[in-house]
């Protein structure tokens, strides 16, 4: 049983991207720049998780069991982008890339303005849906498959439409992320979109990549079985994020209304009555009355 699958190109540039980040840190700490410990372990929680996906178990299997590939493909894309962007958040996010590559960036005005227009809620989302749905044609699966070169752009696209699309959701170039309720619908349109996916998968007759998979058992496991875990795996994710989003820009929003002071109670108490029972108050004397 194979559980690593050792790509030294993909090795060198996890190390590249776990070493800026570790500068990024020296930086903002010399600066006394606070950074959260949450926020540190987000991004070490994504970076594991692309470290298992590109050279754990679900790449050294993804060409002979359907269900490890599309395990490779959520670990990587779907799971591990929010993390890294949860962890690269501002001020990191500035001191993340070297001084000469910022500059470099800057002065490509085009690159700019179409990451601006890509990272847009209306664009972000489609083109992730469009990406998901056309990488998993069979031609272009199959392709990646059978051509790492293929296999590697597969693996590209999937993690960059994914920061695209979580970028809105959580504002990494923000110190604090909002909690805009618009959010949890934008969440829920884009994993319904990747839940028919799976629809697709649990509920087909056929079996689907048997060009590169076969008919026949895999490590074990049925064709059809090995299809269907496949796309049980991608309807649970869905479920898991559209809840836990749900619940977590909902508490957000709740504790921004409070922090708002948009509800104040009215604390001020009313004039005391006179009761019913309270007896009269005397007239005063004759004297007082008159002198008034």
């Amino acid at each position: 049983m194979r559980l690593v699958s050792f790509d030294p190109v993909l090795a060198a540039l996890l190390l590249l991207s776990a070493y800026l980040y570790v500068r990024a840190l020296r930086i903002v700490r010399h600066r006394r720049l606070h950074v959260s410990r949450w926020q540190q372990t987000a991004w070490w929680i994504g970076f594991a998780l692309l470290a298992i996906g590109l050279l754990g178990p679900p790449d050294a299997y993804d060409d002979r069991v359907l269900t490890a590939h599309m395990a490779q493909h959520l670990l990587i894309g779907d799971v591990a982008a929010p993390f890294l962007l949860l962890g690269v958040r501002s001020p990191l996010l500035l001191f993340y890339l070297p001084r000469e590559a910022l500059v470099l960036l800057a002065r490509r005005r085009r690159l700019r303005r179409a990451f601006r227009v890509l990272r847009r809620p209306l664009v972000a989302l489609p083109l992730y849906v469009l990406t998901v749905y056309l990488w998993h044609w069979s031609a272009l699966f199959e392709g990646a498959l059978r051509h790492p070169l293929v296999h590697a752009l597969q693996h590209t696209c999937f993690i960059v439409v994914n920061l695209l699309l979580w970028w809105p959701v959580i504002e990494p170039q923000r110190r604090r992320m909002g909690g805009q309720l618009w959010k949890i619908g934008y969440l829920f349109a884009a994993r319904m979109s990747t839940m028919f996916l799976g629809m697709v998968f649990l509920f087909a007759r056929g079996v689907i990549y048997a060009g590169v998979y076969g008919r026949g058992l895999r490590e074990g496991i049925g064709a059809y079985a090995d299809q269907q875990a496949a796309g049980g795996m991608m309807m649970t994710l869905d479920i898991v994020i559209m809840t836990v989003t749900a619940c977590w820009f909902f508490w957000i929003a709740s504790a921004e209304h409070d922090a708002s002071g948009a509800y104040v109670p009215d604390r001020r108490q009313p004039a005391a009555q006179p009761s019913a029972t309270t007896p009269p108050a005397e007239p005063p004397p004759a004297r007082e009355r008159a002198a008034i």
